[in-house]
């Protein structure tokens, strides 16, 4: 939300890879669950202040900003599809689970070559967690 102010004032803001940068996690789930639906909604809603800026920001910006708010919806589809293929024909709907890797593969690489650092592939494993667990989250905080 502050880089958002910020840009909209006309200041700009720089991507420092050496920056260190510190959060509390909550080690319970339901108190994880609960910052992960404050976060989605402010994802949400200061997306909706940023899309005036849009034309203005780096390309990686807004693509990350239109990814982070499309991608969820869009994986969200794909499993609700996927899930009725299975319960409908008993198959594994394989071409789904390759775009959905394709595509996990393809923001991580972006974020790794973006950062010039390999960590960023590592976010490939936080996937199955996105899906099962925070994407119906971002979806109840897209609905309220």
């Amino acid at each position: 939300h502050l880089t958002i102010l910020m840009l909209a004032a006309g200041f700009r803001t720089e991507y420092v890879p050496d920056a260190i940068a510190a959060t509390v996690v909550p080690d319970r789930l339901v108190p994880y669950l609960r910052q992960q639906l404050r976060w989605a909604r402010s994802t949400f809603r200061d997306t909706a202040l940023a899309l005036p800026l849009l034309p203005r920001l780096d390309f990686y910006i807004t693509l990350d900003i239109v990814g982070q708010n499309l991608l969820p919806l869009l994986l969200g589809a794909s499993i609700l599809t996927a899930l009725a293929q299975i319960a409908l024909t008993s198959e594994l709907p394989w071409p789904t689970v390759l775009i959905i890797a394709s595509m996990t593969m393809v923001r991580c690489s972006l974020a790794a070559f973006r950062a010039r650092q390999l960590r960023f592939l590592a976010f490939a494993l936080h996937k199955p967690i996105s899906m099962f667990l925070l994407l119906p989250v971002k979806v109840y905080a897209l609905c309220t």
